[in-house]
């Protein structure tokens, strides 16, 4: 359509809210930007607040802090200690949930893990993830805490948002972790952060609660008459337990479970557990360990078997579908047939359902419900259920339920894969005697993308700890299979960890093949953080593998991948030579479509060399071999690049052809860097036909994609332009390409 020249009607009548646009000729796409960037993202990351009894002085002393470091524009740090289970998360989200009106810039949570059995959690790792949750792109995190920490600080300096550090161990572990501005960060720990008094932390020691509180909270549990008609038997009862807030819910789930039970009989119970454990001589906590013991002898044989169990799984919280596989439920076959998870008989026959045992769990306040059928356990919980599996599960069977847990996550992460790339080559997968379940995480690329981001915690625990217990063959596959997906979200971090640890397995393994995926891919997310050296070391390793097995097709593919370290090294010589080589042998050893990337990588190193014809030809052909194979993804790359080189050839009309095309698919697979590479060239043609504000619209596009993927060569050149159109000049298009590289492997070639 073109405005009123073809009989439309453009006029705006009435009130119009927002952004509205009134255009007469339009040519090419229309782009509405509205102004919010990445670093506008709004992070919610606080978990629900729970019940609160009795804490009104803290939260007002709490409250007094901040308003007086509001005051004189200083950030509130605050600190909250105690006791475990005495409430310290509870009160910091109930205060800091609170404050949301006040602070819309958001929410900011970590567990920090001081009680975890694999130890406090890294602060850097803490800090991309909070960096990510507040817009930054996966590859503009940077390395080390120190640059971190500094990036987090700019971003939040002239926000107003709220940053939960929960469980800390230490104040050194704390100190990176505190956002810049006037802003407002709570930490809770077992022990009292002294050691931030010099950052400004407030102090706040949480003790038990008052005995009146604690029977409030009894009833509250309890929702019957019972408290009322038996007060002292309800004082006694929350005196075992301490005070404290976790105890007396665990000891009032099992009471509201059972109606019809007196209280005194809890208290009979209550008593005989702490004689016990004072004669074992166990230190603190008496209050919730007598509580949690007694509930754990209450529960259903199933139920105690699958809490005890859920205490091997390596990761903070799980789904429901982890259930299943620690129980060995029916329906998921056994060894390399993996399926869902579904019921499984008790030792007396009787058929149950992993669901209805997390519900019991639940109810009897041993789990805590975080929506969308995922779970965990308070730290005190989870190292009561730990002990439980080693009081009453053997060495081998709880290593025969870590074996489930972690064939549970290979199995349905290996689902995934395909689901992200069904043409990546996989190796088959080696399972124990299962069962193995999988998790239904839904249908398509973005559902198991989302599971694997979801999961990915769990997934590095369970690659770290597979290696330690000698179950190797995990630790490398289940990385392998992260493949596609860090092709995808970018987690740097994850990427390296994951496959230094894969690689080291490999290697004890003795299995040529899989040291070679690990070297290939591993190196892939090294060219990903832009440390050329290593990729090229990881591929030329791969390669001399390769070649000591006789394996000419993985040997052919590593010259691709050294080629592309070269490349982005700006080392066009030797990009192009290995680019050259592959693009013969790979089609040769059977492999078209890596064939074709080769040809696609050596056209490019072409054009940035400035010859034209040689270039053309080699993308064509890259293209209809793309086209062969049904990739139509690599096939566009191919025609951006013949739309470059059209247009750098003077031939503008044959440009705009290829370059349409080839954005309209770029845009549907939504691929940023070759969109922008597409939209960068089409700003080109625009401003040699004189067509100045399309010409902004699409560098101002390419721009943001280059920035949000981390490509500051071409961002700059893209300002550059963008300053002299704003200035009034002309800018003139490139002779050639850039000589950091568009190459890509693709996510199929991996050795």
């Amino acid at each position: 359509m073109r405005g009123q020249e073809w009989g439309g009607h453009n006029e705006l009548s009435g009130v119009v809210h927002g952004p509205s646009v009134q255009a007469a000729v339009v040519h090419g796409d229309v782009h509405i930007r509205t102004g919010e960037t990445a670093e506008q993202q709004l992070p919610w990351q606080l978990p629900p607040a729970v019940r609160l009894t009795d804490r009104t002085a803290e939260v007002e002393r709490l409250e007094r802090h901040r308003t007086l470091a509001a005051q004189r524009a200083h950030p509130a740090l605050a600190t909250v200690s105690g006791l475990g289970g005495v409430g310290k998360t509870a009160l910091a989200l109930a205060w800091l949930h609170g404050l949301r009106p006040d602070f819309p810039g958001g929410q900011l949570y970590a567990d920090l893990c001081a009680q975890a059995p694999t130890g406090p959690v890294d602060p850097a790792h803490v800090l991309g993830s909070f960096l990510r949750g507040l817009g930054v792109p996966p590859q503009q995190v940077p390395e080390g805490v120190a640059d971190r920490s500094a990036l987090y600080r700019s971003l939040t300096a002239d926000r107003r948002i709220v940053v939960l550090l929960d469980d800390a161990a230490t104040a050194a572990q704390v100190r990176p972790l505190l956002p810049g501005g006037s802003n407002v960060t709570l930490v809770t720990s077992r022990r009292r952060m002294s050691g931030l008094a010099l950052e400004g932390g407030y102090q706040v020691h949480l003790e038990p609660l008052a005995p009146e509180a604690a029977v409030e909270l009894l009833a509250a549990t309890l929702a019957d008459d019972r408290v009322a008609t038996q007060p002292d038997d309800a004082r006694a009862l929350v005196g075992l337990c301490a005070g404290l807030p976790l105890a007396v819910r665990v000891a009032g789930a099992r009471l509201a479970a059972r109606p019809q039970r007196r209280i005194t009989t809890m208290v009979r119970a209550l008593t005989a557990e702490h004689g016990r454990l004072d004669a074992l001589a166990i230190d603190g906590d008496h209050g919730v360990r007598a509580a949690l013991d007694l509930s754990y002898q209450g529960l259903p044989a199933e139920a105690a078997r699958l809490y005890r169990l859920l205490g091997v799984h390596p990761g903070t919280e799980f789904g429901g579908g982890v259930a299943g596989a620690v129980l060995g439920s029916a329906g998921g076959g056994s060894g390399g047939d993996p399926g869902p998870g579904g019921a499984r008989a008790d030792p007396d026959g009787a058929w149950v359902d992993p669901g209805e045992l997390l519900d019991v769990l639940h109810d009897a306040n041993l789990l805590i419900d975080i929506g969308e059928d995922r779970y965990r356990f308070h730290d005190l919980v989870r190292l009561h259920a730990m002990g439980k599996a080693a009081e009453d599960e053997s060495a081998a069977e709880r290593a025969a339920v870590f074996r489930r847990i972690a064939d549970h996550y290979l199995a349905t992460a290996t689902r995934a894969e395909r689901a992200i790339d069904p043409r990546h080559p996989l190796r088959e997968r080696s399972y124990g005697p299962g069962p193995v379940v999988t998790e239904d995480f839904g249908e398509g690329t973005r559902a198991a993308l989302d599971w694997l981001e979801r999961e990915l915690p769990n997934l590095m625990a369970v690659i770290r700890r597979a290696r330690r217990t000698g179950e190797r063959d995990i630790s490398w596959q289940l990385a392998d299979a992260l493949g596609p997906f860090f092709l995808r979200r970018k987690h740097y971090d994850a990427w390296h960890t994951s496959h230094a640890e894969g690689l080291a397995a490999a290697r004890e393994l003795g299995d040529g093949p899989a040291e070679c995926r690990m070297l290939t891919s591993g190196g892939q997310g090294e060219l990903g953080r832009g440390d050329n050296a290593r990729a090229l070391e990881m591929f030329e390793e791969a390669a001399r593998l390769f070649a000591d097995a006789g394996d000419e097709l993985g040997y052919a593919r590593t010259s691709n991948y050294r080629g592309l370290a070269h490349q982005r090294a700006g080392q066009l010589d030797e990009a192009a030579e290995l680019f050259e080589w592959a693009a013969v042998e790979l089609p040769r050893c059977g492999d078209l479509r890596a064939g074709g990337l080769a040809r696609l990588n050596a056209a490019d190193v072409e054009f940035a060399r400035g010859r034209l014809p040689r270039a053309a030809e080699g993308a064509a052909e890259a293209r209809t071999t793309l086209l062969a194979v049904d990739d139509s993804y690599n096939a566009a790359r191919a025609a951006t690049l013949l739309g470059r080189i059209c247009l750098s050839d003077g031939r503008p009309d044959e440009a705009e052809r290829w370059l349409s095309g080839a954005l309209a698919v770029l845009r549907e697979v939504a691929a940023h860097y070759e969109t922008a590479r597409a939209l960068d060239a089409l700003g080109e043609l625009a401003e040699l036909r004189g067509q100045r504000e399309l010409a902004q619209g699409h560098y101002r596009e390419a721009l943001d994609l280059y920035v949000g993927v981390n490509r500051p060569g071409p961002a700059e050149g893209v300002r550059e332009r963008l300053r002299r159109l704003d200035e009034g000049g002309a800018t003139s298009t490139d002779e050639g390409g850039d000589a950091s590289g568009s190459g890509d492997l693709g996510s199929g070639d991996r050795g």
